[in-house]
């Protein structure tokens, strides 16, 4: 805590960024989709251009085959977010909406399996709460591909944020009470 106490300024600077940064996504989730799908294809480009450099650098090995298709796979894959964010979109976002649905139904079978355990009820109501999730963002499939993933990740930012603002006030707390202290 001692070292938060004392930079207790930046992670409050930090959390409020966040803050701005997840109101501005969820403000224009449209934007902030886009901008993430740019993101994460330019990881993939340069995972790719990396993976590929250690593959030739490497090739004697006997998973250079393996290792050059992948670097092209990460290549294709970040080009094609490059070229066509907005369909980048659409399927990541077709993908999360299976994912929620298929989560929610294990957690919604794990939570009768484990109805004898205290807390089960919130296991339950998590899962049935993204099956509900991913059936909404399925149901509006394929313009919610324009603002689901901007809008999930304001609202991360959002939270994420908030916390480190809370933690900054509580490490900044922390130091005027060692300092009254001492």
């Amino acid at each position: 805590m001692e070292v938060l106490s004392r930079n207790w300024g930046w992670l409050l600077a930090l959390g409020i960024l966040m803050i701005v940064l997840g109101v501005f996504a969820i403000g224009a989730p449209q934007v902030a989709t886009v901008a993430v799908q740019f993101a994460l294809g330019w990881i993939l480009v340069i995972a790719g251009i990396a993976e590929g450099i250690h593959a030739f650098m490497a090739q004697a090995w006997r998973g250079f085959l393996l290792e050059l298709l992948s670097a092209i796979l990460y290549l294709a894959v970040g080009v094609l977010l490059l070229v066509n964010p907005v369909g980048g979109a659409l399927a990541l976002t077709i993908v999360l909406a299976v994912f929620l649905i298929v989560e929610g139904i294990f957690k919604i079978m794990m939570a009768l399996r484990v109805r004898d355990h205290r807390g089960w009820g919130w296991l339950l109501a998590s899962g049935i709460l993204s099956v509900i999730l991913g059936l909404l963002i399925w149901a509006e499939w394929p313009a919610s591909g324009l603002w689901v993933i901007g809008l999930l990740v304001g609202i991360q930012l959002l939270f994420t944020g908030w916390s480190l603002v809370m933690l900054a006030l509580a490490a900044r707390a922390h130091r005027q009470v060692s300092a009254s202290v001492a």
